[in-house]
């Protein structure tokens, strides 16, 4: 499959929403856009890390890498009224990854908060953390444009548990439930991400970002220079298939030789015994002949 370009991506590929969120001066602009559509509401400044990593504590503990994380403060003199973000484009629609989906929140979620709460610091200071999934596939099967997910009480659902944390899950093709027709508008244009389809104000503001981003030669030249590096590892893999197919050619080759021989020795084998059981059979005949031939000389002698 020929690898499209860079102006045919949408802003669910990783690597345009990679540079949307890393371009100079267009990364907080473009992040703040999409909270302000997604959850209806202003957003003042933002940290913005791209590609955050958390490391695991040992060489044997699974560490995390966000996509985008995003910190909102909602006052500057409390730090347990931050929010925290994580927005997470993602097109694995592989089963398996899809049914992992809640685990691997769940491993978000730890990472995040094992990070956000400062020693010596109370409980009520950790940080809120939403994390949002943008998918071109359904989490659930249920065909909802929003999964919101948060914890509660199974014997009393109405009971207040407020803990922080909450997932939203965006699938762009749902069609169930009634959300904002601005999200319903995002939705689409993320995963159809062309002029035609910045459709409102804030669309139209993202989409000029995007041309300007798709149109950068530091960003296509990037973009070109993955693409060799993909070629280039998919060369490596080939050729390592090739080779690992070569050796256990050989070693089949090497195997049937040996099978080959040690059929040959066991036919070898047999024949000698065989040969061997022939000869002890005429000689039993010869001696049993010889006796015969001793008694009738005896008896004659007699």
């Amino acid at each position: 499959m020929a690898k499209r370009k860079l102006e045919e991506l949408n802003l669910l590929d990783n690597f345009l929403f990679g540079s949307m969120v890393t371009y100079p001066e267009l990364g907080e602009r473009f992040v703040r856009e999409l909270l302000q559509i997604i959850f209806g509401r202003q957003f003042g400044r933002l940290i913005v890390v791209p590609q955050k990593v958390y490391y695991g504590t040992d060489t044997d503990i699974h560490g995390a890498r966000l996509d985008v994380y995003l910190e909102e403060s909602l006052s500057d003199t409390n730090v347990g009224k931050s929010i925290v973000y994580d927005l997470e484009p993602d097109k694995n629609s592989n089963i398996k990854a899809v049914e992992a989906l809640p685990r691997r929140v769940r491993f978000y979620h730890a990472k995040i908060d094992s990070d956000s709460l400062q020693s010596g610091k109370d409980y009520e200071n950790l940080k809120n953390v939403i994390v949002v999934f943008i998918s071109p596939y359904d989490p659930f099967g249920e065909n909802h444009m929003v999964y919101t997910i948060r914890n509660m009480c199974e014997e009393i659902p109405s009971l207040k548990y407020d803990d922080g944390a909450r997932t939203i899950f965006l699938y762009t093709k749902g069609t169930e439930g009634n959300p904002p027709k601005e999200v319903r508008q995002l939705l689409h244009y993320l995963e159809h991400t062309t002029t035609e389809n910045a459709v409102n104000n804030s669309l139209k503001s993202i989409d000029q970002m995007v041309n300007t981003v798709k149109h950068d030669k530091e960003v296509s030249l990037s973009y070109m220079k993955m693409i060799e590096w993909e070629k280039m590892l998919i060369r490596q893999v080939r050729e390592e298939e090739q080779a690992n197919t070569e050796k256990e050619r050989l070693r089949a080759d090497s195997e049937k030789k040996r099978a080959d021989f040690a059929e040959e020795r066991a036919v070898s084998e047999k024949k000698r015994a065989d040969f061997a059981e022939e000869r002890a059979n005429q000689a039993e005949q010869e001696i049993q002949f010889l006796k015969e031939q001793l008694a009738a000389e005896r008896k004659k002698a007699l």
